[in-house]
């Protein structure tokens, strides 16, 4: 497919307030969610890099210690969540409104959503901001790249038969699917919650987010199948 065929944003939309609420009911939907886009090779210690995640029984003192350097982390470690005793859902629904409002969110309105106090809803307004002014403008991930997708939530019961069917063996039955994507060697990352997971819809979000000249690196799903500089791992 070539750069210029891909759909743009415009052609995958966004998703609304009731939608997000399916695809995350509980706090185990949003852990399995940012794990899915912050590791997406499995837990890795934000420490040492180690893979060698051990989980810790009843996610105490964290869901996972590192069994090289040996000490314990989660998924908030090192990210605008570092610190926060909030519910990885909170911080999923903060994420949201933000990006939905066009100038950012309000701490008053973090406030009056989410249940908590106006000190946290500050908190949790700065942290987010900072998140993005990080970012910058929008910038192409120059890699090498991976992209995954990984499934989270309830059942996606909004979707067509069809394109529900179309999940069957990759992991997403009754699931709804997010694709993302990480930049090796910056960290960046990218995610989209798709309703199809064609090459026509993965593709454009490799396109949407990587350069040209990128490597990119996927499992064998005949989805990314034509990618330039394309590799299956």
């Amino acid at each position: 497919m070539s750069r210029h065929k891909a759909p743009g944003k415009s052609a995958r939309k966004g998703i609304s307030l009731f939608e997000l609420q399916e695809l995350f009911p509980n706090e185990e939907a949003a852990r399995e969610w940012f794990e899915g886009i912050i590791w997406p090779n499995g837990p890795q210690c934000p420490h040492c890099d180690s893979h060698d995640a051990r989980p810790c029984k009843n996610l105490k003192p964290m869901p996972y210690r590192c069994g090289s350097c040996r000490k314990h982390y989660s998924v908030k470690t090192d990210t605008l969540m570092h610190g926060s005793p909030l519910p990885l859902l909170k911080w999923v629904y903060a994420i949201y409104l933000d990006c939905a409002s066009l100038k950012g969110v309000a701490s008053m309105k973090l406030y009056r959503e989410l249940g908590i106090t106006q000190k946290t809803a500050w908190f949790m307004q700065q942290r987010i901001r900072e998140a993005f002014a990080d970012q910058g403008p929008p910038v192409l991930m120059r890699g090498p790249v991976e992209v995954d997708e990984t499934y989270v939530g309830g059942k996606a019961r909004n979707m067509h038969y069809a394109q529900r069917k179309q999940l069957t063996g990759r992991g997403g039955v009754d699931k709804t699917a997010v694709v993302g994507a990480k930049d090796r060697k910056t960290n960046r990352v990218a995610a989209e919650v798709v309703q199809q997971t064609d090459r026509a819809t993965l593709q454009g979000f490799v396109f949407d987010h990587t350069e040209k000249e990128a490597e990119i690196y996927t499992d064998s799903s005949s989805a990314y199948k034509g990618l330039p500089n394309h590799s299956s791992v």
